[in-house]
């Protein structure tokens, strides 16, 4: 009796040991789905925003994540700053696609749509794209014929405004051969032309007038090019249509209220507006592809 008793006893504890088991077991799986479907809903929610890097990279961060963290919470997504050391590092970043939201120039606009079906949701619809060529205030150049044979500073090859414009006008229109100096920024090249390394600069107005006032007031703009739209606010095709609704009417109201509005000018922005790639078909129709580097 003793043995049977011992053996109903035993077959008693497995079983009870089975079904504590099989209530583990089932608990894990219910939290594993859940982690499983919180990490993907995380990781769908999460939008890399890349930004051309026309300034420093500790100003353009203190500039664009005070933006990123609004529209963010108007759109109920998290917007991550995705760093770019420099315009080709940025280049070769949209052109693969790491971005979900970027801001970028007129021409990357054109490559990217190309590259990646990058479509623009929105730009300043007040202020065109113009670049400036700009000297030192007490240079004794005047006009761009002058600059035939100097150093000439630009932020990238491939910086619309800055560098691409105008090197295509000295080209095509001023006959002028000049050794170009590529340095990574646009405030580079200001501080560049201010300290006497290079005789000029290319850069655009915006940008311009962002510099502390003891840079700007040691520089004069010589050249005004061209016009074209301003750079644009784009999005990847990846994104899901409701999600591209919630960023872009985020970014619209932020334009619409003074405390972000005074986030957008520090851009600059002006005014927000709705784009579309017909906006930058004239780009396509002044062959600067001749101009244009590709790494």
């Amino acid at each position: 009796m003793h043995i049977v008793k011992e053996i109903y006893e035993m077959r008693k504890r497995v079983l009870m040991l089975w079904v504590r088991s099989v209530k583990v077991v089932f608990i894990l799986m219910i939290f594993g789905s859940l982690t499983t479907a919180w990490v993907g809903q995380s990781e769908a929610e999460m939008l890399k925003l890349g930004v051309v890097p026309q300034f420093s990279v500790r100003r353009l961060h203190a500039v664009w994540e005070p933006i990123a963290q609004a529209v963010g919470e108007q759109a109920k997504v998290t917007v991550k700053i995705i760093g770019s050391s420099s315009i080709p590092v940025f280049e070769k970043q949209f052109m693969a696609g790491v971005f979900d939201i970027v801001y970028l120039n007129p021409y990357h606009m054109v490559e990217a749509h190309r590259a990646q079906g990058y479509q623009p949701i929105l730009r300043d619809i007040k202020r065109s794209l113009q670049g400036i060529v700009v000297v030192r205030k007490d240079s004794p150049i005047r006009r761009v014929k002058e600059l035939d044979g100097k150093v000439i500073a630009f932020p990238a090859p491939n910086a619309l405004g800055a560098a691409l414009i105008p090197r295509a006008e000295f080209d095509r229109t001023y006959r002028i051969a000049f050794s170009p100096w590529y340095v990574n920024s646009h405030s580079s090249v200001y501080l560049n032309v201010m300290l006497g390394r290079a005789v000029a600069g290319g850069g655009v107005q915006q940008t311009l007038s962002q510099q502390p006032a003891h840079v700007r007031q040691e520089l004069r703009v010589i050249y005004r090019t061209s016009q074209f739209a301003s750079h644009p606010i784009a999005v990847h095709p990846r994104m899901a249509s409701e999600v591209r609704d919630r960023v872009q009417q985020a970014f619209v109201t932020m334009s619409h209220r003074p405390p972000d509005q005074a986030l957008l000018a520090n851009i600059p922005i002006e005014a927000l507006g709705l784009a579309s790639m017909a906006d930058y078909q004239p780009l396509e129709a002044i062959g600067l592809e001749h101009y244009y580097v590709k790494e």
